[in-house]
């Protein structure tokens, strides 16, 4: 007798982990739950991509004018707390809209924390819920850096919520959010100081596309201070003070702890049911499966070498829902997954990296400066160069770019690189011109 189960799949995490695949999966008429105890929608819509691009936007347009000065005229600033604003405007109706979708192909939403008791429940509020297949998509949440006066420090929710932006900010990291909000709150007007516990930021990225970002950062008054271990913050009357390396220190108005993100893993019974987890998220085989072989997981709490990015968790998530309705049995085949900084100029790859290509012989790679073709000088672009590198045959396996246009850019080289395409498919594919996919492709 087949045991009956109140879910044919219930998701713990309401991101898009869960949200882009639970939707048709629901719609091909499985029963499906969600367990949520935030937002609905998850880091990406609510504190995440969607806030950061639009608190972003006013600085493309800052960098635009910069570049056309004399032929643009004027003096352009950001009204900060009328950015917040419109960012708020932008997100908040967000997690509705998500509801909306769930709602509409009968997907129950459950409100609170869940933990496993078992490989088929899911407790919540002391109520217990049943499912054939658990999906864990509980995703990240900012690292904070265990040093005394911790909770004096802020992190990038409460960056994106500030009504009031201070004079004076330190961040503190060297990944993303610290290089984007270091951008932002410069052009924003702020004095802004970067701590980097290391001699490098954005480790992952071409390092000589790092080093021009950071140089721009430099000349716009934003202050770098390399190999700068935390000791403590303390608050001084209305400031604060950091002190690092023993003996050194300085005062900021408002500090930001950009120290990168972490799994959420702990309180979820993974221990209890037998689920393997490691410091980097939640460990699975090639199904994501988990060691428990009921429970799946998706998005970013889940460990892997792909980026931990939106377009990875809505892959994940719409290949367990071709899984789960026996649309395929094939282990998940993972496309080429862009990243990209939204730092200005921007710092944009995919595929086979530079520091990769350079230790193997099989590879040939092609670089070109951005500012010497005619189509970068329509805007006077005098930042911006792009590596492309290519296998043995040709075919383009690799890129990355620094520019004010370096996401659209690589967006244009992706089907090349996904489809390995030849270089006599390629010079079939006709873009419009004059546009920035025309003068991308013409690099090739």
């Amino acid at each position: 007798m087949t045991e009956s189960y109140q879910f044919d799949v219930l998701y713990l995490g309401a991101g898009h982990g869960t949200f882009d695949g639970a939707i048709p999966l629901a719609n091909s008429g499985k029963r499906v739950g969600v367990v949520e105890a935030d937002k609905i929608g998850g880091t990406c819509p609510n504190r995440g991509c969607n806030a950061k691009i639009t608190l972003d936007n006013p600085v493309q347009l800052l960098r635009h004018q910069e570049r056309l000065d004399g032929i643009i005229n004027g003096n352009l600033s950001i009204d900060w707390a009328a950015n917040v604003e419109h960012e708020h405007e932008v997100i908040d109706g967000l997690p509705d809209m998500i509801t909306g979708l769930l709602d509409s192909v009968d997907i129950k939403i459950i409100r609170g924390r869940g933990k496993l008791l078992d490989a088929h429940t899911i407790e919540v509020n002391q109520q217990s819920y049943t499912a054939d297949k658990i999906v864990l998509a509980t995703g990240l949440r900012p690292h904070r850096l265990d040093v005394p006066g911790a909770e004096l420090a802020h992190d990038s929710t409460d960056f994106m919520n500030l009504k009031h932006l201070p004079e004076n900010i330190v961040i503190i990291g060297a990944g993303y959010i610290s290089m984007e909000f270091a951008t932002i709150a410069n052009a924003a007007g702020a004095d802004v100081t970067v701590l980097l516990r290391h001699d490098r930021a954005l480790r992952k990225f071409n390092q000589s596309y790092v080093k021009q970002v950071i140089d721009d950062l430099e000349k716009r008054g934003v202050k770098f201070i390399y190999n700068a271990e935390v000791d403590q913050f303390m608050e001084d009357g209305s400031h604060f003070t950091i002190t690092y390396n023993d003996t050194e220190s300085l005062t900021t108005d408002w500090i930001l702890d950009a120290t990168g993100r972490i799994p959420n893993v702990e309180k979820l019974g993974l221990d209890e049911v037998g689920v393997n987890y490691n410091s980097n998220g939640i460990e699975v085989n090639d199904h994501l499966q988990t060691s428990v072989a009921n429970i799946y997981a998706s998005g970013d709490v889940v460990d892997k070498k792909q980026p931990k990015l939106t377009p990875t968790a809505i892959f994940e998530s719409s290949y367990l829902t071709q899984l789960f309705t026996d649309k395929t049995t094939a282990a998940i085949n993972y496309p080429a997954i862009p990243t990209v900084v939204f730092t200005s100029p921007q710092i944009a790859e995919v595929g086979i990296t530079v520091a990769e290509a350079q230790q193997n012989p099989d590879y040939t790679i092609k670089t070109n400066h951005l500012p010497d073709g005619w189509f970068r000088q329509v805007d006077k672009e005098t930042l911006g160069d792009n590596t492309l590198i290519y296998d043995r045959d040709h075919h383009l396996v690799g890129a990355s770019e620094v520019s004010e246009h370096a996401a659209d850019a690589i967006n244009v080289l992706l089907p090349a690189i996904e489809f390995q395409f030849t270089p006599e498919q390629m010079a079939r594919i006709v873009h419009l011109f004059p546009t920035l996919g025309a003068d991308v492709w013409d690099q090739i």
